[in-house]
């Protein structure tokens, strides 16, 4: 295949989500697709603003392999739902790596749409993975068994959001910093715990918020 075409990924930046997935314990035949996702978002990006990774690299360190750090520390599901997905990341790297989950991307910014399904159609993921178009707290909920999202807003608020998207026992779920996100809580939902896990490849050290939904 000739260097340029998106089939082909960049050799270098396939071998960086190798040692990435080699860490997290993942299988090395997702780099190939992980890097054409990388490098399809750099491409999109010297046109419309979709990141503020400049780099095919730091898109493969800081979202890629951030998102897949992230999904280790999921349950293993059936469906999930990433909120404010901006443009896919947490979903679009989880559902590469979890080849028997439904995600459902819901975000309320055209563009990032269109760079979301876009990166569908390349990567083969319909109809398994949908892109939603809209604000996750005025669409009319799909449940999953698990939801994720990530700078919607304050996060006791944003915790309310995801409740109506996760159905009777799946999890919620809202990344944070070194420290936790501080939520209290909420009604319908058991007892929070925190999680921690690191980015590979020396990253930074991440938390997750991690609550389930009572029947």
């Amino acid at each position: 295949m000739p260097a340029n075409d998106p089939a082909s990924p960049d050799p270098d930046l396939e071998r960086l989500l190798r040692e990435g997935l080699e860490e997290l314990g993942l299988e090395l035949a997702l780099a190939r697709d992980l890097a054409r996702l990388a490098e399809l978002l750099h491409g999109w990006a010297q046109r419309i603003s979709l990141t503020g990774h400049r780099t095919p690299e730091a898109i493969a360190r800081r979202l890629v392999l951030d998102a897949l750090a992230l999904g280790q520390q999921l349950p293993d599901a059936d469906s999930l739902a990433d909120l404010g997905a901006g443009a896919g990341f947490q979903g679009l790297p989880i559902a590469v790596a979890r080849p028997r989950c439904a995600v459902s991307l819901v975000e309320s910014r055209e563009r990032r749409v269109h760079f979301q399904r876009a990166a569908i159609r390349a990567l083969d993921l319909a109809p398994r993975v949908q892109s939603i178009l809209g604000r996750a707290e005025a669409l009319d909920p799909r449940p999953h068994a698990v939801a994720v999202a990530q700078a919607m807003g304050a996060p006791e608020q944003v915790a309310r959001w995801l409740v109506p998207w996760v159905a009777p026992g799946g999890v919620l779920v809202i990344p944070g910093g070194e420290t936790g996100p501080a939520i209290g809580a909420v009604a319908g939902l058991a007892p929070a715990e925190i999680a921690t896990y690191r980015v590979p490849l020396g990253g930074p050290s991440r938390t997750l918020w991690i609550a389930r939904r009572l029947g």
